[in-house]
């Protein structure tokens, strides 16, 4: 007599197709998810996205800053800070004196949408999006990203928007002075002039 073994159960862990992902995002995370190959997070309703130069990014996570959740996506990071972070980033970098220098750091928010990572981590396709810093199931994501404090932040907890504005144009200018620097040992002349901080 021959037994018969069922098919392996789907768990939400194994997520064998696209649509597995979106459920995933939606149920767990209580994230608005766009598409099914490939599935986008849509970005201005829970959380907006921070985006830097993956070069930039590595060095300010090695920084003593807080962020929230963080993902790559082929050469660029994405820091997720708190629902209408994006409209405050020209201020912000304006008030940091950020504002003249021509930094790669951009912000997506209301109307965007960003790659959706795998949840079930570890390496894609070359240049998929990946986790560098999760996002937590079942936690509600706002106290814990990096918001304005003083202006509808939790008590306080989330990690501070202006402090990491300020270490990201950090990180991104130097990297754009390394660059340049690179290119000028090559004999190739610099595009902009350059300001030192």
């Amino acid at each position: 007599m021959a037994f018969i073994v069922p098919p392996r159960r789907s768990s939400p862990d194994t997520f064998p197709g696209p649509a597995d992902v979106a459920r995933w995002y939606e149920r767990k995370l209580g994230w608005a998810t766009e598409g099914r190959a490939p599935v986008r997070l849509l970005t201005g309703v829970r959380f907006d996205v921070l985006e830097l130069p993956a070069e930039a990014g590595h060095s300010l996570l090695r920084r003593p800053v807080r962020t929230g959740p963080v993902l790559l996506s082929g050469g660029r990071m994405g820091l997720l800070v708190a629902a209408g972070g994006a409209d405050e980033l020209p201020g912000l970098l304006d008030w940091l004196e950020w504002g003249p220098i021509a930094l790669d750091l951009t912000a997506v928010g209301a109307g965007g949408r960003i790659p959706a990572p795998s949840p079930r981590g570890g390496a894609g396709s070359p240049g998929a999006a990946v986790w560098l810093r999760p996002p937590e199931p079942r936690r509600v994501p706002g106290p814990a990203l990096p918001a304005l404090a003083g202006f509808g932040s939790s008590g306080g907890d989330a990690p501070d928007l202006v402090r990491l504005v300020d270490a990201a144009a950090t990180e991104c200018h130097r990297v754009r002075l390394s660059r340049a620097r690179a290119g000028l040992r090559k004999g190739s002349p610099a595009d902009q002039p350059l300001a030192f901080s």
